[in-house]
């Protein structure tokens, strides 16, 4: 969030701003670089523990990238040093083209950020909170007004901008925090567990708003969380972590070819088949070369789960499927690949991991 942290639930007289560099033009390490956020052997030791193992890292602009693990497994560390506010032992990091430990102030300007527990003045409203974090970085305030008018509006709090803090719900916290992240206008947006204790619409609207952030201003977002269906529902794409090492990496379909049980499975509607033709049409499917089971799904629809002995044989099962329904004239509605949840794909990379997972 700001370049210093909320810890007074009340406003003080006198207080002092941090100092904070003065904006100036931009133009090393702009949002147009392919990847803002870029880690090569990056490690943290904290004497014997290794709190980050030789982390290389991408997360490119225009798309959210999950960073997935329980906690203890070095997602918060990766953050900090990340901002400047640890230094690593070895390896470097580069975000929007700067090294966070020779310039932090200047990371901490381009990059907003909002720690997994979310700090405001309870006696502000929303926007006061908001000119503070303006105030603490320099914003010119006419400039201020504007971005904190547009910010509230994006994140859905222009009705409630004007009430205290003290009233809001933690969702609203949660939204007040994304907006306090982007009064500096910054090309990178780094979330620390930003769904923590949410209640499941917050969550939605907090998820919602991330995605038309990047939709809408091509942003580059990491997102720290170990919930997994939250990751998998928004993240383009998801680095999994474990006891300090990034044991994978990639999209959905890249974790699940990486970490699946090397089969394929397809997924077949058929509709308004009873059960006369349900035994023909198994041994049908079966009899396909390269499918080693056939089942039908105990789902309403009741389309036919096939798993295909390996993934390279999948386009050919793929063929034979099509060729077997125009023949038998069968009630195709769908076929598609089945790809396995990110809980499955987890599990199974923190299993065959030697490292496991902290506690």
């Amino acid at each position: 969030m700001s370049s210093s942290p909320r810890i007074a639930p009340k406003r003080r007289p006198g207080r002092r701003l941090a100092a904070a560099p003065v904006r100036q033009p931009r133009e090393a390490g702009s949002a147009s670089d392919p990847a803002p956020i870029r880690t090569r052997g990056l490690t943290k030791n904290y004497g014997d523990l290794v709190a980050v193992d030789h982390l290389d890292l991408e997360v490119r602009a225009g798309e959210i990238f999950g960073l997935l693990g329980q906690n203890g497994a070095g997602k918060t560390t990766t953050i900090l040093m990340l901002l400047g506010l640890t230094e690593p032992t070895s390896g470097a990091a580069r975000v929007v083209g700067l090294d966070p430990t020779r310039g932090p102030l200047e990371v901490k300007r381009r990059v907003g950020y909002m720690p997994d527990s979310v700090g405001f003045y309870n006696d502000l409203t929303g926007r006061e909170n908001l000119r503070y974090t303006a105030r603490l970085n320099r914003i010119d305030k006419k400039e201020a007004e504007d971005t904190i008018d547009r910010v509230l509006d994006q994140v859905g709090l222009s009705d409630r901008a004007d009430t205290p803090v003290e009233t809001y719900s933690r969702g609203m916290l949660q939204r007040l925090g994304i907006a306090d992240a982007l009064v500096k206008d910054p090309d990178v947006l780094i979330l620390d567990e930003p769904t923590t204790a949410i209640d499941p619409l917050g969550v939605v609207e907090v998820l919602d708003l991330l995605r038309a952030l990047v939709r809408e201003r091509g942003m580059a977002i990491l997102l720290s969380s170990h919930l997994l269906n939250q990751v998998q529902n928004v993240c383009d794409r998801i680095g999994i972590f474990a006891a300090g090492k990034l044991i994978g990496q990639g999209t959905m379909a890249d974790l699940a070819h990486k970490f699946g049980d090397g089969k394929a499975h397809l997924e077949v509607g058929l509709e308004g088949t009873d059960d006369t033709e349900t035994g023909r049409i198994r041994d049908v499917f079966a009899a396909i070369p390269g499918v080693e089971s056939v089942r039908i799904s105990d789902r309403p629809s009741q389309p036919w789960d096939l798993t295909v002995a390996s993934v390279d044989q999948e386009a050919r099962v793929r063929t034979a499927v099509l060729e077997i329904v125009a023949r038998e004239h069968l009630p195709l509605t769908s076929i598609q690949a089945v790809i396995p949840s990110l809980e499955d794909i987890y599990r199974r990379a923190v299993a065959g991991d030697p490292r496991g997972v902290r506690a």
